[in-house]
């Protein structure tokens, strides 16, 4: 069932960007991808000294691991790399993610339709898919490694750094004129 509980729930809670540049990655249950994604955002804008300007989060278009922590093996890869994702649980998007934040960023193409099906028609513009930001990659989607084994949440997580690198480039150029 997706979404159902949030398509009905319309409340706007506080805004969480609190009037900073918004940055949302969106994957299925958020328990691998886009956590993932978050981390390793969070690290290069904090390197590029952006966090006064620059808020990251994540959601899942699904809710199956709301409140969990992310998967050990995605905390692992992360550690890895000296970004700690250990304090994170994961979420379902909400309606308000829409209007709230500048930029929502798909990390395969079923959950980016998934996002402009669901997104009010205003804020469809802010739908991203997160390799289109790395086209010398040449691939569309982040795979899933949900299924296969630790290695794969290493060869995702180069995928999600060589992108991230791109989005920072058009967040800086478009958003704060630097």
């Amino acid at each position: 069932m997706v979404l159902k509980k949030w398509l009905q729930n319309k409340q706007a809670p506080l805004n969480p960007t609190e009037g900073k540049i918004g940055i949302l990655f969106i994957c299925m249950a958020n328990f691998c991808r886009s956590p993932m994604a978050k981390g390793l955002f969070q690290q290069l804008v904090t390197h590029h000294h952006l966090d006064h300007a620059i808020f990251v989060d994540a959601a899942g278009t699904h809710g199956h691991f709301a409140g969990e922590r992310p998967d050990p093996r995605a905390r692992a890869c992360c550690r890895q790399r000296g970004i700690c994702i250990d304090h994170y649980r994961a979420r379902q998007i909400q309606y308000t993610d829409f209007i709230h934040f500048d930029y929502l960023v798909a990390m395969d193409r079923s959950n980016l339709a998934l996002l402009q099906k669901l997104a009010p028609a205003s804020q469809i513009g802010k739908i991203k898919l997160l390799l289109d930001l790395a086209p010398h990659l040449g691939k569309q989607d982040v795979p899933d490694p949900y299924y296969g084994p630790a290695t794969e949440f290493e060869e995702v997580l180069v995928l999600i750094e060589e992108a991230a690198h791109g989005l920072l480039k058009e967040v800086r150029q478009r958003r704060l004129n630097l």
